[in-house]
């Protein structure tokens, strides 16, 4: 029976410490108190012995010797010199402190109370329960129900005489916005400010995760269609079907959150404020989320995530179809481990022609809604928390105006793991003021006792919260249905037969065909036999990458041969080996190859699928395995327990096709020297496997060309940990690439006629005749490349301007015409503070890929631009 209840006195915060995103998370834990110096006394207590049990997690900081405290009650020493993360064992992990205390009454020695004291940083709990001898509970509390007594005129509701306006679409969006705000506490303020918003039943205001995800695909929120991973779209080198994607997907999205009709709380993976995409370049193959990238060119990368974001969020005039968020802003490509305190300090130069272009179109070109800060620092400061990045150049020189939303768990980084500050109430303070609105996590819970402590205005919490709020306004969720066009898509939109088609399609345009010494497309009427390899092979996961949805039926490599070839084929299949081997027994057994060797050699063709897959590299993972580390790799070879085993069954005589399933390069010189064929598959989406077997059998002609170089060896890579862009990707790189950007081969040729040119405006227009030369129909992606002849500084080997897709029919002939703008010569001045182009003489360079220039044409520019 509770006989008491306790209260606070002292230097006291309230916050929450745990997200629904924490492992363990019961209740106790969710929200702590904490201070410098504090009391809890629980009043009214008889005199006797108690058992005191205080719960605590350390949530927050995660190094031993960052957090030590003592507690003490009446002269019951309980702990003393506590650090949480020796005691428990570990980060986030729970650890309860006891002791029998000798009460002898309130009117002796005043109430029960239990004394915290801060050594090291403060001192805190989670709950506190006192029981008597019988073992009876006498008092209890959870930090989260002495929220109210840390700042109680944080919860004073404002009166407003006027009538609301926020529900009336009739007036004008900043006016129902601000009306809204108005109404509302400093605390329920604060609770919107964070990814999980607070449900405010007296405003009609539904709580509002706004985490959710749609990648290539709407993620984790069942049944969807799954297209080819970034880089895998990125491939298929085409905007228009980028458009088409992305359209498809929001399409999904809207009919998930319209069948969940109004609700009191739209939970994680429902809404319609999805994070994607991911504009970061894959600067370096080593980086396990450069997956998630549109390959490692600025240009490329802008053209297709514009398009992307043009499709996600639609073309109404009024509501968006959802909101997407371009992320990891900015420059922010690894590594994983440790990113959550890496410091990235490039050059101007390579910070603005490399690192930011992409972002700028997203938000000049694209319009986009939302934008994610990253965890690293930009010259030793957070990310979220630099108002250089976040309002000067983002709001200022840009004209964003959408909301910023902190990586999850990066707003705590910030004084956890950078050391920018020394407590959450300055790194949200700080954050907000950058212009930060949104923390995915529950850092920003600290705002009430920051505010208190005037680190932050309530002006600029009003900031933050409008931006956010406005993009629930645009999106139509405080409007009638009947007013928002895509409040109409129903679930029979969902994963619809047609959507199914165009993964398939855009799985087909995304394959890259590396290489072919004539062997592709195998004939089904000479196949008896046809021996399929390797772990990749009848694997789901090899299929998906990171950020992926659930889908309905995905199609195995193995079950696309099958279907492909049907009973007219004898199909055997083997593992033959794992993708990689331990870190503490990376041996090779010769013997876990014989089966392989056996089916290899009794014949027709060996269809090899291998490669990685999304188990080995992505985001910030625990992975015990040759070659990798916490989701990066740490070579970029293929694992030598593969090459070992493609030497064995190249040496049986029969031949080989390796299709290579990876989010990025793959160094296989012995492979690309000694193999008859190999197909670049990337993860390829739920139609990876009807795809990959309509290449191989000629139903399909392939036409992917690579967004990033594919390197010889590791030793080719500068530093992994260095910014710089000197020897990296095409555009620098100095040595011979295995294959190189923009690569990739077909089942045809196609032959570039001269170029002419002209100009108008500052747009130059280039125009040629392609021819396909051969007898089947295929689809070429034509590239045009810009380089400098005469510039005062150091410019790039050439850089991409403009590309395009054509299908044209075998024998037959097309009219192309690719245009740019002058300023794709622009450089960064970094004394003049802003970009310039040069006049004098340049080189436009087509072709099939960056090393394969089929035609050139010189060019002038006259005068000086600046931008």
């Amino acid at each position: 029976m509770i006989k008491a209840q306790f209260s606070l006195s002292g230097d006291i915060r309230h916050s929450k410490t745990l997200g629904a995103f924490d492992a363990r998370k019961p209740e106790v834990y969710v929200e702590e108190i904490s201070g410098t110096s504090f009391i809890a006394s629980a009043p009214g207590l008889e005199p006797g012995a108690y058992l005191v049990e205080i719960d605590l997690v350390e949530a927050v900081l995660d190094g031993v010797g960052q957090r030590v405290m003592d507690i003490q009650c009446g002269n019951a020493v309980l702990a003393q010199d506590l650090d949480l993360v020796v005691a428990a064992g570990g980060f986030k992990q729970p650890y309860r402190v006891s002791g029998t205390v000798e009460h002898l009454g309130d009117a002796q020695r005043g109430p029960l109370a239990v004394q915290f004291e801060g050594r090291v940083q403060e001192a805190k709990f989670n709950a506190i329960t006192v029981k008597d001898e019988a073992g009876d509970v006498v008092a209890h509390v959870l930090a989260r129900d002495l929220a109210d007594a840390v700042d109680p005129d944080a919860r004073i509701v404002p009166h407003v005489d006027e009538p609301p306006v926020y529900n009336d679409p009739s007036h004008p969006l900043e006016k129902r916005v601000d009306d809204l705000i108005r109404r509302m506490s400093p605390k329920e303020k604060i609770d919107q400010l964070v990814n999980a918003a607070g449900q405010i039943e007296r405003l009609d205001v539904p709580g509002y995760d706004y985490w959710n995800e749609c990648l290539h695909g709407v993620a984790r929120n069942g049944y969807a269609t799954v297209f080819p991973q970034a880089t895998g779209m990125a491939a298929i080198w085409d905007a228009p079907m980028m458009r088409r994607i992305a359209d498809a997907i929001s399409t999904e999205a809207r009919a998930k959150f319209n069948a969940l009709g109004k609700v009191p709380v739209y939970h994680r993976n429902q809404g319609l404020t999805m994070w994607s995409p991911t504009l970061n370049l894959f600067r370096d193959p080593r980086w396990g989320r450069g997956q998630e990238s549109y390959g490692e060119d600025p240009f490329l990368t802008a053209r297709l995530g514009v398009e992307f974001i043009r499709g996600l969020q639609g073309d109404d005039g009024t509501y968006l179809k959802v909101a997407a968020c371009a992320k990891h802003y900015a420059a922010h490509s690894g590594p994983e481990p440790g990113r959550r305190s890496f410091d990235v300090s490039p050059t101007a130069r390579d910070l603005y022609e490399t690192y930011l272009p992409q972002f700028e179109a997203a938000v000049r070109e694209g319009g986009v809604e939302a934008v994610m800060g990253a965890y690293n620092s930009l010259y030793d400061e957070p990310c979220n928390t630099s108002h250089f990045l976040l309002t000067e150049l983002l709001r200022g020189q840009w004209g964003f105006d959408g909301h910023v939303v902190a990586d999850c768990g990066a707003i705590r980084s910030v004084y956890a793991h950078h050391r920018h500050v020394g407590t959450a109430e300055e790194a949200v303070a700080l954050a907000v003021k950058a212009g930060c609105d949104l923390d995915c996590g529950v850092t920003f819970g600290s705002l009430l006792t920051a505010r208190k402590e005037g680190l932050v205005s309530d002006e600029e919490i009003d900031r933050a919260l409008h931006r956010l709020l406005r993009t629930r306004f645009r999106l139509g969720m405080f409007d009638p249905p009947a007013m928002n066009p895509w409040s109409k898509i129903t679930l029979e939109q969902n994963d619809s037969p047609e959507h199914q088609a165009l993964a398939l399609e855009a799985t087909r345009k995304s394959l890259v065909l590396l290489k072919n010494d004539g062997i592709l497309p195998l004939g089904k009427s000479a196949l008896k036999k046809v021996a399929v390899i390797g772990a990749n092979a009848d694997s789901v996961p090899a299929l998906l990458g990171n950020y992926h949805g659930d889908p309905s039926a995905p199609v195995t490599f193995l079950d696309g041969v099958r279907a492909a070839l049907g009973d007219a084929v004898e199909i055997i299949y083997d593992v033959g080996c794992p993708l990689a081997l331990p870190k503490d027994d990376p041996e090779i057994d010769p013997s876990w190859f014989a089966d392989a060797l056996r089916l290899a050699a009794a014949s027709d063709v060996v269809l090899y699928f291998g490669g990685i897959s999304g188990e080995l590299e992505g985001e910030e993972m625990p992975v015990n395995m040759e070659g990798f580390n916490g989701g990066d790799r740490t070579f970029i070879e293929l694992p030598p327990v593969q090459t070992a085993l493609l030497k064995k069954l190249h040496a049986t005589g029969t031949p080989v096709v390796f299709i290579n399933s990876s989010g990025g390069a793959v160094a296989f010189p012995w492979e690309a020297e000694n193999l008859p064929a190999i197909l670049q598959a990337w993860y390829p989406g739920q139609a990876g496997g009807t795809a990959v077997a309509d290449v191989l059998f000629g139903a399909c002609n392939p036409s992917g060309k690579l967004p990033l170089t594919f390197y010889r060896s590791t030793k080719d890579l500068p530093h992994y940990y260095d910014y710089g862009m000197a020897n990296r990707t095409y555009r620098f790189f100095e040595g011979e690439p295995l294959y190189a950007f923009g690569h990739g081969l077909g089942y045809t040729r196609f032959e570039y006629g001269a170029l002419t040119a002209s100009e108008d405006a500052g747009i130059f227009r280039v125009s040629f005749e392609l021819a396909n030369a051969g007898a089947v129909d295929g689809e070429e992606v034509v590239q045009l490349y810009v380089r400098h002849l005469a510039s005062s500084v150091s410019q790039p080997i050439h850089s991409l301007a403009a590309f395009q897709r054509l299908a044209v029919g075998g024998g037959e002939r097309a009219m192309v015409e690719l245009e740019f703008p002058v300023d794709a010569l622009r450089h960064w001045d970094g004394e003049g503070g802003g970009y310039v182009v040069e006049p004098g003489g340049f080189e436009v360079r087509v072709g099939a890929s960056s090393a394969d220039i089929r035609q050139t044409l010189e060019l002038q520019v006259q005068g000086r631009g600046e931008f």
